[in-house]
């Protein structure tokens, strides 16, 4: 029988590429529920090419717009936040795919968990921000989470038929982002425009902000932390700008396995979906010449300082890692509208991790809450910024 898969975030870059795998696959792969937060010509879109059971659209005052565009076609069509987390639970669902933007996928990702569903992990941001409470959950409730991030779906690969053999390390492989060779300086100048030109993944603009800045690698750090149960001090980010190596696992008798590939998401989506199978696909194979231009390199903290914020969050633990992306989201908004420089980002994060409320072993609700409370302090520093 073919899988029914819940897109939440269809219209981002993991969504679209998603459907790609699934259109690419239909003997394999069904879409059952597409949803978005404001792009409803493109979900619009979709429903019609895809005709799935139903599609949301979390901003509840284009609910009219998707309705009546979608009318003659056989879909169900509901919208706000609530929605989202109801379709995420539905019964028909095999896999949830959360690709939704930022802290807005906790919530629906819980709802699946506690259904049973699949996750194929997108956002990133459900592990960073509640990574203890996720896995306490995932174990309750026996949902196997997939990870669909390139670099963690190759330790996942990596780990294949190594259940009983000991991480010794993790080196989680980073592109280097579009400043890489960048000095320090150069930094406070940089521009919206040459921030969101990364030199090898089209990805959405604030994930390619969060690369360039690097926070991306440490939110990945933490994501592995959680999801292969390994310290923080173990995963080892290794800057490899040509991204053939996705990611390697060293074990405790010292042999290293890496897994390699071109860089095109469409593979780790694909795994994702049809774990433990693979799919077949023609998409182009690695050649002599792709080897022979790698190079590695180690990350200049100093220069890229939010990544060395991660690894000190994450050891404070507790909501410490909550406090970081909550500024780090509306820091990274704040930049792409123009309302603050590049390096302020750093400084707006900084400010959080230094001024938040710390809390050792949070609930569900206490994430909630700092979550507010450091959007709102952080809008407030960006308004101080704003006036010098």
């Amino acid at each position: 029988m073919k899988k029914q898969i819940a897109i939440l975030g269809s219209t981002g870059s993991i969504g679209t590429q998603a459907l790609e795998v699934i259109a690419e696959n239909p003997e394999m792969f069904e879409a059952y529920t597409l949803t978005a937060n404001n792009n409803a010509d493109l979900l619009i879109e979709q429903a019609k090419k895809h005709i799935p059971e139903s599609v949301v659209i979390a901003n509840e005052s284009l609910y009219g717009k998707v309705r009546d565009a979608l009318k003659e076609y056989p879909v169900k069509v509901y919208a706000g936040s609530d929605a989202i987390a109801q379709v995420a639970e539905s019964g028909p669902v095999d896999t949830v795919i959360t690709a939704m933007m930022g802290y807005s996928g906790l919530y629906p990702t819980i709802k699946a968990i506690k259904s049973g569903k699949r996750i194929a992990l997108a956002n990133k941001e459900t592990l960073v921000v509640a990574g203890e409470l996720i896995n306490s959950l995932a174990s309750e409730y026996r949902s196997e989470i997939i990870p669909v991030d390139s670099e963690h779906s190759a330790i996942f690969q990596c780990l294949a038929g190594e259940e009983y053999n000991r991480i010794s390390k993790i080196f989680l492989t980073a592109s280097g982002g579009p400043f890489l060779k960048y000095t320090k300086a150069e930094l406070q100048n940089v521009t919206k425009a040459e921030a969101l030109k990364h030199p090898k993944w089209n990805m959405g603009a604030k994930i390619t902000i969060d690369s360039a800045t690097m926070m991306n690698k440490g939110f990945e750090m933490i994501e592995a932390k959680w999801l292969f149960g390994v310290a923080p001090d173990d995963v080892k980010v290794v800057i490899h700008p040509q991204s053939i190596i996705h990611s390697m696992v060293e074990f405790e008798d010292g042999a290293v396995k890496a897994q390699l590939g071109i860089p095109d998401m469409k593979l780790p989506i694909a795994y994702a979906l049809s774990y433990p199978a693979r799919v077949c696909s023609d998409r182009r194979r690695l050649t002599v010449e792709d080897f022979a231009s790698m190079r590695f390199e180690a990350p200049d903290t100093d220069k890229f300082p939010l990544l060395g914020y991660a690894y000190e969050a994450i050891r404070c633990g507790g909501n410490t890692p909550c406090i970081m992306n909550a500024a780090n989201e509306i820091a990274v908004a704040a930049f792409l509208s123009d309302r603050i420089r590049f390096t302020d980002i750093e400084k707006l994060v900084y400010t959080a991790l230094d001024k938040g409320t710390h809390i050792a072993a949070p609930g569900y609700e206490d994430y909630v809450a700092t979550d507010t409370e450091v959007r709102k302090s952080t809008e407030e520093n960006i308004k101080r910024l704003t006036l010098q």
